[in-house]
């Protein structure tokens, strides 16, 4: 692709995760089983979206977790799995469906789904290619005895880094918890070499255009979220 210059850095396990956010969203409906099928046939390496847990207990894969129309909506942790509707897909059915030989990075929307969620991952055999995100940094370090081979990721902001960047990745390293996601504009070489440094996992989202896609690859990011994947895949294949 023209524009694009050779990478100078590299990931922490190359190359570079393409999360399809919210599946292919920019080709399909979000969220669904078409939406991540098409993702992974289009060549992302992993799939995004955000996990809630029903009233009786199932894992379901939607962005705002309500259901029903403008005066009778409901939060989904208020409903039964069967009274959903039929396009919010249940994690289980994505694994039937996808299998799990990607990534999948998922937004922990409802901490209580966060049992349900292993539970189901190891009952797929991916708790390898999982990476769970949430940003409350407490929340992440009580899940860690119970996350097994599960990759917990810390969603925040630079400004909400107290201490400093470089505190901040090694507070990671110390708790256990394995990446940090950014919005793609805060990451710059040096920040992304920085929590390398200490064996930190970096994430960029709302990767949305090349030039952005592009200056995430050069700085050597770990994974990328994008709703288009065929440019993401464009880019990293101009990389090779």
């Amino acid at each position: 692709m023209a524009g694009v210059m050779p990478t100078t850095f590299a990931p922490l396990r190359g190359p570079a995760v393409l999360f399809a956010h919210r599946g292919a969203r920019a080709h399909a409906p979000e969220n669904t089983l078409e939406s991540f099928t098409l993702g992974l046939r289009l060549g992302a390496s992993g799939l995004e979206s955000d996990v809630w847990i029903t009233a009786d207990g199932v894992a379901v894969l939607d962005h705002d977790g309500v259901v029903g129309g403008t005066f009778r909506r409901k939060q989904i942790g208020a409903v039964a799995r069967v009274d959903l509707p039929e396009h919010i897909p249940t994690l289980a059915e994505l694994y039937q469906t996808c299998g799990s030989a990607y990534q999948l990075s998922l937004d922990v929307k409802d901490p209580a789904a966060f049992e349900e969620v292993v539970r189901v991952a190891d009952g797929a055999g991916a708790t390898e290619n999982l990476w769970l995100c949430h940003p409350d940094l407490d929340l992440l370090t009580a899940w860690k005895e119970r996350s097994g081979a599960t990759h917990l990721v810390h969603s925040t902001r630079m400004a909400a880094m107290e201490r400093g960047a470089e505190r901040h990745a090694a507070r990671l390293r110390e708790i256990g918890v394995d990446a940090v996601n950014l919005h793609h504009s805060e990451w710059s070489a040096g920040q992304v070499t920085l929590f390398h440094r200490f064996t930190r996992f970096t994430l960029g989202w709302d990767a949305q255009h090349v030039r952005n896609i592009d200056a995430l690859l050069n700085m050597g990011i770990d994974g990328i979220f994008s709703d288009h994947v065929d440019r993401m895949v464009d880019a990293a294949a101009a990389l090779d």
